[in-house]
């Protein structure tokens, strides 16, 4: 099947600002594919251009086989959008609101939307203005959720939402998969996309840095060992690969790059190993890794400068 969404070397100029800079992005079809970076790195103005509310300065952007700034009446006719900040009419009703953005898809499935109501706990008979902004989010999720459409685009879709409504939101997301949707989650909560993304894209300052799987991420980066031994440890020291090396008599906490995992396990096994525990990166330290590294040719440019 065609990938859903193509993005290949975009760029966004505001005047002399350069928001995006050659940004690549490929969601493939059928799968939950998590974007991230911090605030200003770019995936708001990525999202827009997706959605054909901005128009790009260069680059390549295909969506469901559409141009998003041309086709984009007929591109929103099968997508559905969940933006961080949802400010709707505040005279109608919740229930007025979802059915109105519904009727915009084409509709809504009226026992999905009752079954949807139900388990986000929200009573659409009150005013928009009067809820609370997690109210709000649950609105705008349902609008989404009811729709059958192929593609979700959601923007910090959770935010404000307590933490039963999130397992329900990740119920919600398991199951679009398991019928074969497509969904770009941009989200700030590292362990909502570890739990429910494919593939993560991480941005920076409007650039891609990595694309790909967590086990493809995690295989470029190095693992932590925790390991204790019969006899005192030595030997580790003078192998390369092995970082943040930490020995007190017959224990050792370090890290090692994957290449390297093998020539340090083939040093401690000849010590008598008694008890080892070790774990790739997780989603966050990966992220919190990837940006130190950019930070740092950041201040490095802006030093040359």
């Amino acid at each position: 099947m065609a990938d859903a969404i193509i993005v290949s070397k975009l760029i966004k100029n505001f005047g002399s600002f350069r928001a995006l800079n050659q940004l690549d992005l490929t969601v493939k079809t059928g799968e939950v594919h998590g974007f991230l970076g911090p605030n200003g790195s770019g995936k708001s103005t990525t999202i827009r251009i997706l959605l054909g509310l901005m128009r790009k300065s260069a680059g390549e952007v295909r969506m469901m086989g559409g141009d998003p700034w041309r086709d984009a009446v007929e591109l929103h006719r099968r997508l559905a959008y969940v933006p961080g900040e949802v400010n709707l009419w505040p005279n109608l009703s919740g229930g007025e609101a979802i059915d109105i953005l519904g009727s915009l898809r084409g509709g809504l499935d009226k026992q999905r939307r009752k079954q949807l109501l139900d388990r986000f706990d929200l009573d659409p008979s009150k005013k928009f203005r009067t809820y609370s902004k997690g109210n709000r989010q649950k609105v705008a999720l349902v609008a989404a959720l009811t729709s059958d459409v192929e593609l979700y685009i959601l923007d910090e879709p959770t935010s404000g939402l307590d933490p039963l409504m999130e397992a329900v939101f990740q119920e919600c997301i398991r199951e679009l998969k398991s019928a074969g949707k497509t969904v770009l989650l941009s989200s700030h909560i590292l362990a909502e996309v570890e739990s429910l993304c494919d593939r993560v894209t991480i941005i920076s300052h409007g650039e891609t840095i990595e694309s790909g799987t967590l086990a493809e991420l995690q295989g470029l980066h190095h693992t932590t060992v925790i390991v204790e031994t019969e006899q005192p440890i030595t030997g580790l020291q003078k192998l390369s690969g092995i970082r943040n090396l930490v020995i007190k008599g017959r224990q050792a906490h370090f890290e090692v790059d994957p290449p390297s995992l093998d020539a340090a396990f083939d040093v401690l096994s000849k010590l008598n190993i008694r008890s080892v525990t070790s774990h790739p990166p997780t989603l966050e330290e990966l992220f919190l890794r990837y940006y130190k590294v950019t930070d740092i040719k950041d201040q490095n440019k802006k030093a040359v400068r």
